[in-house]
């Protein structure tokens, strides 16, 4: 069925998927038919298994196998209108082109949310495996290309909008290297940890016992068969707290993508303008307004953010079933997939940007020198205190605000002072020099961004991550 994009709900279908790729990457873990495909999978593991343990011939794998194979989701819908089960349509819809003898072997022993459950943790893994680790190791490796090329490159530190001390661009991008590998980390710890389970319709392997000499290990063995492990116990579903933990790490590695876009937004300001992103031939940044250039992709990335964080609430609230498990999370967790979603398109989108940054480095040394040597009030305040001075930054406070009016510098003004001569006196070369000079005051920036950066390219190369 070939889709129409405008009549489709959803903005991930009709807006932001639009590239055929990406469209296909997504709906081949996300969508509702592969939802349906992985339950069918996980059907499969289980026949395959019994067929191990004796309970049902060789050929009843095959015509699983075959029906599997020629599954339709479309029409498990059909046979879902008639049942007002989706389980229930699955298995009759795979069961109609199989032998009398070997129908009653398809979801013996399994309850529902077995297969759900397990199909749901093997997709999420994979995803991760194939979609989301790979593009968030090419956003890692990227910017720690940037970071080491602009490792020196100056740069007024801010804090509440306002000039701090002097950093590098460098060590800023660095802070982005360090907190996104370590996500990226996490994210496949949780994803690795992801559970199925095989063990009924309440969790004490009833249907099995009832079977089988050994239940749990039979659960074992048809996870082993898809890469996975079993919870070490289950109610009528796996304890939701394996795909909530993937969940919130996802959502954790999206904000940091959400934090960099800000800032990286917030530095293309027109009056700060020290970073950039690439504008096409024909892109236009207003309707109105024909010069702008506008920081698109920043802002669709935080838009993006905005829409998929209150969605980990609802993972939240589905932490809780009554009793052995209730219905209430039967529609909500049909809308976690929005979440990785929402992150494996922001990496893709921040990917095509640091493919094409810009950095004004002019621009970066020009905004500091709007601040002078204002900057370095600081590290004079920490020469007046450690020689003695009483109250040195409530001295160093004034000298700016004096050195603001007067429109001069903060040592010259410094100098000036008769009380604090004796100090000046006491100050060597080296220090004078700093004081003189903000590009000599940028702590261990330089080093730190060596640092962090070379450790996550060596996990990078060692395929440690």
């Amino acid at each position: 069925m070939e889709r129409d994009i405008f009549k489709n709900i959803s903005p991930w279908d009709h807006r932001y998927s639009l590239k055929e790729e990406d469209f296909q990457a997504l709906t081949s873990y996300y969508s509702e038919e592969a939802r349906v495909l992985y339950q069918a999978q996980v059907e499969l593991a289980l026949v395959e298994e019994l067929h191990a343990w004796g309970y049902c011939p060789e050929r009843v794998v095959w015509e699983l196998k075959k029906a599997v194979q020629s599954l339709q989701v479309e029409d498990v819908y059909r046979e879902e209108e008639k049942t007002r089960h989706n389980m229930r349509a699955l298995v009759n819809v795979l069961v109609r082109e199989m032998s009398l003898e070997a129908r009653p072997f398809v979801h013996l022993t399994a309850t529902s949310m077995d297969i759900m459950d397990t199909a749901d943790a093997l997709r999420y893994r994979q995803a991760q495996e194939n979609l989301i680790t790979p593009v968030l190791k090419a956003v890692l490796e990227k910017l720690i290309e940037l970071s080491l090329q602009e490792k020196d490159t100056l740069q007024a530190g801010r804090t509440h909008g306002q000039h701090a001390v002097p950093i590098t661009f460098g060590f800023v991008l660095a802070g982005y290297v360090q907190r996104l590998g370590r996500a990226l980390e996490n994210l496949q710890e949780r994803a690795g940890d992801l559970r199925g389970k095989l063990a009924g319709a309440v969790g004490a392997y009833n249907a099995a016992s009832f079977l089988l000499e050994d239940p749990v290990l039979f659960e074992a063995r048809v996870l082993e068969r898809l890469g996975l492990q079993a919870a070490p116990v289950s109610t009528q579903i796996v304890p939701p707290e394996y795909l909530l933990d993937y969940m919130h790490s996802l959502v954790a590695a999206l904000g940091i993508l959400a934090d960099f876009a800000d800032d990286m937004r917030h530095l293309q300001r027109t009056e700060i303008g020290e970073v950039g992103e690439y504008f096409s031939a024909g892109q236009v940044g207003s309707s109105t307004m024909p010069h702008k250039k506008n920081p698109i992709n920043y802002e669709n990335i935080k838009s993006i953010w905005k829409t998929a964080v209150p969605r980990i609430n609802t993972c939240y609230m589905d932490q809780l079933s009554e009793h052995q498990r209730d219905l209430t999370n039967s529609a909500s967790s049909r809308f976690y997939v929005d979440i990785p979603v929402a992150l494996y398109l922001c990496s893709c989108r921040l990917k095509h940007v640091l493919e094409r940054f810009f950095i004004d480095r002019q621009s970066m040394l020009d905004n500091m020198k709007k601040s002078g040597d204002l900057i370095m009030a600081e590290p004079l305040y920490i020469f007046l205190a450690v020689r003695g001075y009483p109250q040195a930054h409530e001295a160093v406070r004034k000298l700016a605000m004096e050195a603001r009016e007067k429109k001069q510098s903060l040592f010259q003004t410094f100098q000036e002072k008769e009380e604090l001569k004796p100090y000046l006196e006491e100050m060597t070369e080296q220090q004078k020099s700093i004081l003189g000079n903000v590009g000599k005051y940028t702590g261990r920036a330089g080093e730190k961004t060596e640092e962090i950066c070379r450790y996550w390219l060596a996990k990078l190369r060692a395929g440690e991550i």
